[in-house]
């Protein structure tokens, strides 16, 4: 797939803002992975592409006037401090609260619902990440204003990540003919959940779902692999794909989910198993890690996942102008 063409920015102006969008519909809320087609892909990953340059340049101040509220009931320091930096990138204010759980009016027993809406009328866009599946999707309905889901449930999604995730992949190499292998804790893996979704929709695709198998992927993105065509592999040895796949991406396992702690190294990656990767290979992680990805691996040129996090900051930023510009 060709990288698209992004014309310079004008002084003080964020790139693509006087364009419209090329996906069809103007993005209004952002809660699952599977609402993003290709073409609204490649408009944020162009978007994307052009954030760098802002950033390079200090930031931006277009949207000055414009203030986000980042509600978070579970906390996420890397996915709230991110959204809240892309925000100050682009001249924006933030207004946060990172345990709303507990110290808002919910506590009382105040509906999600109630809360958007009253927050809906201080500010422009909401970020949400909520203690349940359809958190990000129930705000989304009431709200008077843009919701992004930063996370929803123990089995629900990402979706920002998973762009975060693709458009890293996309930063090196082609998406279509990918092959990936996906690892770790499968049946509740938000990020994991998400780019399932987000490669699918790209050609020749094959992904290799690694995992203990109580904690494989549930059937719910299987089927819908299965529906549209989509090449997958159920597997519980790291060592039958390693060394086939195009990009590794690897994902905790919680100890207390596994009969035997011991099972948690059959699924990391440490130096011995990158040496038995293709010599192009990508490695990536969302973070935070624990046992299942080695420091060793940090120095290795193929491991992304520092480089992942940056990107997020720029694909925050990109998704942000999609937004408020509707508005």
């Amino acid at each position: 797939m060709p990288q698209p063409t992004i014309a310079p920015a004008k002084p003080n102006q964020s790139p693509g803002l006087d364009s419209p969008l090329r996906g069809g519909m103007p993005l209004k809320h952002v809660v699952e992975s599977q609402q993003f087609t290709v073409p609204l892909l490649m408009e944020l990953f162009e978007r994307s592409r052009g954030m760098e340059r802002v950033v390079a340049r200090g930031g931006s101040l277009d949207y000055q006037n414009r203030i986000m509220t980042t509600l978070f009931y579970a906390p996420s320091t890397r996915t709230r401090l991110s959204f809240e930096a892309a925000m100050h990138r682009l001249g924006g204010r933030v207004l946060s609260t990172e345990n709303a759980g507990a110290f808002s009016s919910e506590v009382e027993g105040e509906q999600v619902e109630d809360s958007i809406r009253i927050i809906g009328s201080y500010s422009d866009v909401i970020v949400i990440r909520h203690l349940e599946d359809d958190g990000a999707r129930r705000a989304a309905e009431v709200s008077p204003v843009p919701v992004i889901n930063a996370g929803d449930g123990k089995g629900g999604q990402h979706p920002t990540q998973a762009l975060l995730d693709l458009y890293t992949i996309y930063r090196q190499r082609p998406l279509d003919g990918l092959s990936v292998a996906i690892i770790g804790e499968l049946d509740k893996g938000r990020t994991a959940r998400s780019l399932a979704y987000l490669l699918a929709k790209f050609d020749r695709v094959k992904m290799f779902f690694v995992s203990p198998p109580q904690l494989q992927m549930k059937p719910d993105i299987l089927d819908y692999l299965e529906e549209h065509g989509v090449r997958y592999e159920l597997e519980s040895d790291i060592d039958r794909v390693i060394g086939e796949v195009d990009v590794v991406y690897q994902t905790r396992i919680r100890p207390e989910r596994v009969r035997d702690v011991t099972d948690l190294r059959s699924y990391a990656i440490d130096s011995t198993v990158v040496q038995r990767m293709k010599a192009d290979a990508l490695i990536l992680h969302p973070l935070p890690r624990t046992v299942e990805l080695d420091k060793s691996v940090d120095a290795d040129p193929r491991a992304m996942y520092f480089r992942q996090a940056r990107y997020g900051l720029y694909v925050r930023m990109a998704l942000l102008t999609m937004l408020l510009e509707t508005r």
